[in-house]
């Protein structure tokens, strides 16, 4: 059961992002206001968490305070990049759980190095929408593992929230729906499939974002004829992001923010920009009747008047992809047998 008698409940991984904390906003917005409404709040860490349950509280308080008595807010500590810990997760939800409405895959972790400042330099004057759009710059570090001896990237932005769904299908069953948060840079150019993990690639952030578009369109079917569980692909569009904050200064994020308005001035409809705006395709198939059979996107007009674009993907390769981490599944599900860990201990 729920905390809150007969509510709807949402888990939102990656919540303390500014995709995830609208994503809250805009569920909250949207979902009827007769309903009650369980947050589940995840982060690796108590602090954060507490931080963010604060932010929304003081959202809904402000916004809609007739509303405090029927949003609640639980919270969940979850490491995807720790096999372990998603099995934990997995325990703390099946006691305290019967059903999960809306499940939104948000977490995501790149290992960047910093920024190439000579080729950012260089793409912005050879061609400064497509350097706002599609960066080449950013450096990523090569070969690193998680202590699983898993891809870092690949765990945790692929198998280990994979496995997760794994884990509590049962609490989705019958009417969840599955929000998957891929990305606008997804290319098959950024994945090898000599290199599924993605430990050697210079590009394991947006191969990752590639395996979770293959992933989808090798699973969705599965998951609607099995478990009645709805699962859907979208991408937030281009948006300001708390993530790569640290590489830059005052100058290069305002020059940066500056090229993202003259970009979607220009006619790019993902430079979103907000991450308000970035939100609405999760939401929106978390809460509508959308398409399983395209990647929903985020959009605005060059007034940032928001809408949805639907792009179709190049599927090769799905299938294999599915079999690979349906594989891995079968592997942790031996080693994790009768593994419970209590997350509740920060």
């Amino acid at each position: 059961m729920s905390l809150i008698k007969d509510a709807k409940v949402a888990l939102i991984t990656g919540t303390s992002s500014n995709l995830g904390l609208n994503i809250a906003y805009r569920l909250i917005e949207q979902s009827n206001a007769k309903d009650n409404l369980t947050l589940i709040v995840t982060s690796r860490t108590l602090p954060k968490v507490k931080e963010v349950v604060t932010l929304i509280k003081n959202f809904v308080i402000e916004k809609f305070p007739e509303r405090v008595s029927k949003v609640e807010f639980d919270y969940l500590l979850v490491d995807f990049t720790n096999m372990v810990s998603i099995v934990s997760a997995y325990y703390e939800l099946n006691k305290k759980y019967r059903h999960i409405d809306y499940l939104f895959i948000n977490a995501a972790q790149g290992v960047y190095g910093g920024i190439d400042w000579i080729g950012a330099t260089k793409q912005i004057l050879t061609n400064p929408i497509d350097g706002v759009t599609n960066p080449t710059y950013k450096i990523q570090k090569v070969g690193i593992k998680s202590s699983d001896g898993l891809g870092l990237v690949f765990q945790a932005n692929v198998f280990g929230p994979y496995y997760f769904i794994h884990r509590i299908k049962h609490l989705l069953k019958d009417g969840g729906r599955v929000v998957w948060i891929s990305s606008i840079m997804s290319d098959s150019k950024y994945l090898s499939f000599n290199d599924l993990q993605l430990i050697q690639s210079p590009a394991s952030y947006e191969g990752s974002k590639r395996l979770v578009d293959l992933m989808h369109f090798s699973s969705y079917k599965g998951l609607k004829a099995d478990y009645n569980i709805e699962q859907y692909l979208v991408h937030p569009g281009i948006f300001t992001s708390f993530s790569f904050f640290q590489y830059l200064n005052v100058f290069t994020y305002y020059s940066m923010l500056m090229l993202f308005y003259i970009a979607r001035w220009l006619g790019s409809p993902f430079h979103n920009i907000s991450g308000y705006i970035a939100a609405n395709a999760p939401v929106t198939c978390a809460m509508g009747i959308e398409k399983q059979t395209v990647k929903v996107a985020s959009a605005s007009s060059a007034s940032g008047h928001e809408y949805l674009k639907y792009q179709e993907i190049d599927t090769t390769g799905s299938e294999d992809v599915h079999a690979y981490l349906e594989e891995l599944v079968k592997e942790w599900d031996e080693k994790l047998k009768n593994q419970i860990v209590n997350t509740r201990q920060p």
